[in-house]
């Protein structure tokens, strides 16, 4: 029975591309995934950061290897996933893992904020899409592969302040509902992670303002912030065979934060 269950969930030596890999939650599923067995594409803007990761994953006994991206760079993105297929024959799993949100200030203009607005659609949802398409063709060689999206509880509950972080995680969540229609032919699943709040830098200011970090703490039915290693478990599961049967589905990953009523 366990050797059954190791195979289920395994992803030994799978390919997988992880954007936003050098810090947060995109770096934590990158070491998973190596931890896990996979050869992980390493992919984020961050260079120093980005080769870390790589770095430490090899050091651990693990395969990867960084690859510079600008994802409003769309040559680049369909550069990327040539080289990850060329270096290592196939790419079975997409992680969209980077984003990027730019809270409102009363004092932005029309121009700032719609700057603002179209950036954070281009990171968070047109260079998901443009990754996806792009892997398409390879995964399709493989026999088939998962894309697995990082959304945020977002994407179904409004937020104060941020509009195009909501809306971009919003069309991220449908779009993947989409693309399980439209990718299932070549056997190629897509599902979203949606993560509550965790301990990155995108929260970082959440976190050192007391009143907002028990706000949110205390509509958590497990009672801590959540770490970006929380996101491992959920992201074997939807890139393994685990999951065969699973597309087009949303997991929350957010210490109950969506399922919490009154108390």
């Amino acid at each position: 029975m366990s050797s059954y269950v190791e195979k289920l969930f395994s992803v030994t030596d799978k390919v997988a591309i992880v954007t936003g890999a050098a810090a947060g939650m995109g770096e934590a599923i990158a070491l998973g995934l190596g931890q896990a067995g996979a050869k992980v594409a390493v992919a984020d803007r961050d260079e120093e950061g980005g080769a870390a990761t790589a770095k430490a994953i090899n050091d651990a006994g693990g395969t990867a290897t960084f690859y510079a991206i600008d994802l409003v760079d769309t040559d680049r993105i369909q550069e990327v996933c040539k080289e990850v297929d060329a270096e290592f024959g196939q790419i079975d799993i997409l992680v969209n893992a980077a984003g990027v949100t730019f809270p409102l200030k009363d004092t932005d203009t029309l121009e700032e904020r719609l700057a603002n607005f179209d950036l954070t659609m281009a990171i968070d949802l047109r260079a998901a899409y443009a990754l996806t398409i792009s892997c398409r063709e390879y995964m399709k060689k493989a026999g088939g592969g998962s894309v697995i999206n990082l959304t945020s509880i977002n994407s179904i509950v409004g937020f104060p302040g941020n509009p195009g972080y909501v809306a971009a995680k919003g069309g991220m969540r449908m779009m993947s509902k989409g693309l399980a229609m439209d990718l299932t032919g070549d056997n190629i699943r897509v599902n979203n992670i949606a993560p509550g709040y965790i301990k990155t830098a995108m929260t970082a200011g959440s976190q050192a303002d007391p009143e907002m970090y028990n706000s949110r703490l205390r509509h958590m039915i497990v009672q801590r912030w959540g770490e970006p290693e929380d996101m491992v478990g959920a992201t074997i599961y939807l890139a393994s065979q685990a999951s065969s049967y699973v597309t087009g589905q949303d997991i929350f990953v957010d210490g109950g934060w969506t399922a919490k009523g009154l108390t």
